[in-house]
């Protein structure tokens, strides 16, 4: 079996690699080329598991690079995680989100319709569709409504690929996947933020974590988790989408509470909004700044992955707990 795999440096990418090459495949990868050659979480690979990744310098904005591959190598298997991922950014710059999220995307389907009609196609889309639900818990059902233009890029995407889809009948699966963090997200993610400050803390430092919403509700599960729900969902008879999740909602505030419980630390919070604060051991260990709130929030997110039970026989397997352990030990290691 061969897989090609965009956005292979991004966190995803590192656990679908790893988790691919474990069950025999050829993994392909798909890297946009820079001046550094930095080669994202794919560097944190050992080398006896990279050295079998073939990696492929090309940009999936570019078509021809896209048709050419596929043309070329006839993967059974794509898994399409190549995008501009971050909520924050995407409002800073909404032309090149969707540049790389809807037209990369576009790119993506028409590569596999020309090229390779047989490969089986697997798009990450996410949670953020559905913005600031008035439904909880959300499932494949819920209405969609977007709130910032990452999410709006990714609801363009969805519905390219379900138009594939159907007018084409290819075999293009959707994973609407809540948030999944791990040791290897982006320090720019709230999640690795705090866990990186707490290290620093565990360390010596005396500079508190300086985050936005306190209040916002996330369902977090961990990135390992979860690509196996993406495999899963291309061994299907029939493509289909899947809402992948926890079930389990927890606020930013709770996620640092729990992170600093890791190092011994239980933070006492004191004030509102803007205001407030939390304090461990008479030094303020949490800030609030208006710089990480977004123009417009979006929360109150719980999974319904009742689907994805049934159908694919798949469940998160990691704690909230666990995972922020696995997060907060990983740093204080990275910075020992």
């Amino acid at each position: 079996m061969k897989a090609v795999i965009t956005g292979i440096s991004g966190q995803d990418g590192y656990f679908l690699s790893k988790f691919l090459l474990s069950k025999g495949y050829e993994v392909h990868g798909v890297l946009r080329r820079n001046s550094s050659m930095n080669q994202g979480t794919l560097g944190l690979l050992p080398n006896n598991i990279k050295k079998h990744i073939i990696i492929h310098y090309g940009d999936i904005t570019d078509v021809n690079f896209l048709s050419n591959l596929l043309q070329k190598e006839k993967p059974e298997e794509l898994y399409h995680l190549a995008a501009q991922s971050f909520v924050g950014y995407s409002f800073q710059n909404a032309l090149s989100t969707y540049d790389a999220n809807i037209g990369g995307t576009l790119n993506v389907c028409n590569a596999v319709k020309d090229s390779s009609p047989d490969t089986r196609m697997y798009f990450a889309a996410t949670s953020e569709l559905f913005g600031q639900p008035k439904e909880t818990p959300q499932n494949e059902m819920t209405p969609f409504f977007p709130r910032s233009p990452y999410a709006v890029s990714k609801l363009a995407s969805i519905w390219t690929v379900r138009t594939y889809r159907e007018a084409y009948k290819l075999f293009m699966s959707n994973g609407i996947l809540f948030n999944h963090e791990s040791e290897v997200r982006g320090p720019e993610f709230v999640t690795r933020k705090i866990s990186q400050s707490v290290a620093r803390i565990y360390h010596g430092s005396k500079e508190p974590v300086v985050l936005g919403n306190l209040s916002a509700v996330k369902d977090w599960g961990y990135a390992r988790d979860y690509v196996e729900g993406m495999w899963m969902m291309l061994q299907q008879d029939c493509p289909d989408d899947f809402v992948l999740g926890t079930g389990e909602s927890h606020t930013v505030r709770e996620f640092a509470q729990a992170a600093f419980k890791e190092i011994g630390m239980d933070l006492e919070w004191t004030g509102s909004g803007i205001n407030e604060v939390g304090l461990s051991e008479g030094m303020t260990r949490v800030k609030v700044s208006r710089e990480f709130y977004r123009p417009l929030e979006s929360d109150n997110y719980r999974a319904d992955y009742s689907k994805a039970k049934k159908t694919l026989r798949w469940e998160p397997k990691t704690s909230f707990r666990d995972l922020v352990k696995i997060m907060v030990k990983n740093d204080i290691e990275i910075m020992g």
